[in-house]
């Protein structure tokens, strides 16, 4: 059982009580997660950190659906860099950027051990025809990554970087709790580089960023590799963001 043992937290003690959308949302992915089993009986491949599903230019010919573990997706930019543009969690569909011209937009990496589902498209299109509720199921994926994708958007253009950062570690920690993980303790996954380059910042900004949430006392390293987290409060890391993009008072 992958799920249960694959993470991007660090399962080691109970997780905190979750939010009762946190509850929805993990039904939501264990009812989806049977559906296609049931009704596709996808092909299941373990993977590794390091080990790639697809790179950018590849035809397209199936989707993916991680039934553990984390992905971060990475697109190639005109300057030739590559951009992380995306982060993907246990229930998350990915190859979703392949449809449309029939090429994957960018490169699938895992980010640690998991397990993903490979499901052909064309199979797919197939049974929904039988099975309406598995359209249903790919609108509301589809749906679910293009409002987190917009979401994404607006903290790059409108958030100055500690509360991106802060708005970053909230997101990461409440996707992680919507799949009854821990999330007083994390391991970030990404180098500060990458985490820098998904949010619109650098390498620099990124560590300055995170130094002050820690002087805030919103997170603690736990390690000397500084990629293992304690955040005491999740709900704190989203007071700060508010706290900084409130208006200030008018004065009288």
């Amino acid at each position: 059982m992958l799920a249960s043992t694959m993470s991007c937290s660090t399962p080691v003690a109970p997780p905190r009580p979750a939010s009762s959308e946190a509850d929805a949302t993990r039904r939501q992915i264990a009812d989806a997660l049977r559906l296609l089993n049931e009704h596709l009986g996808p092909q299941r491949r373990v993977v590794h950190a390091g080990d790639t599903l697809y790179q950018a230019g590849e035809r397209f010919e199936l989707l993916y659906v991680l039934n553990a573990g984390c992905f971060k997706l990475v697109s190639p930019a005109a300057d030739g860099r590559e951009q992380v543009v995306g982060l993907k969690f246990r229930g998350d569909w990915l190859g979703f950027d392949g449809i449309a011209d029939g090429i994957y937009d960018c490169t699938a990496t895992a980010m640690d051990t998991g397990e993903v589902w490979m499901i052909r498209y064309d199979a797919l299109l197939a049974a929904s025809a039988q099975q309406p509720a598995l359209l249903g199921l790919l609108h509301q994926a589809m749906s679910r990554q293009i409002a987190r994708d917009r979401e994404s958007l607006m903290s790059v253009c409108t958030l100055p970087a500690d509360a991106r950062m802060a708005d970053f570690l909230h997101d990461w920690a409440e996707s992680l709790a919507e799949r009854g993980l821990r999330t007083d303790q994390i391991t970030l996954r990404m180098t500060r580089a990458e985490i820098g380059n998904h949010l619109g910042m650098t390498l620099e900004t990124a560590s300055r960023a995170l130094s002050r949430l820690a002087r805030e006392k919103l997170i603690a390293f736990a390690g000397k590799g500084r990629r293992d987290l304690q955040i005491p409060d999740v709900a704190a890391l989203s007071a700060f963001v508010q706290r900084v993009i409130a208006p200030a008072p008018l004065l009288q």
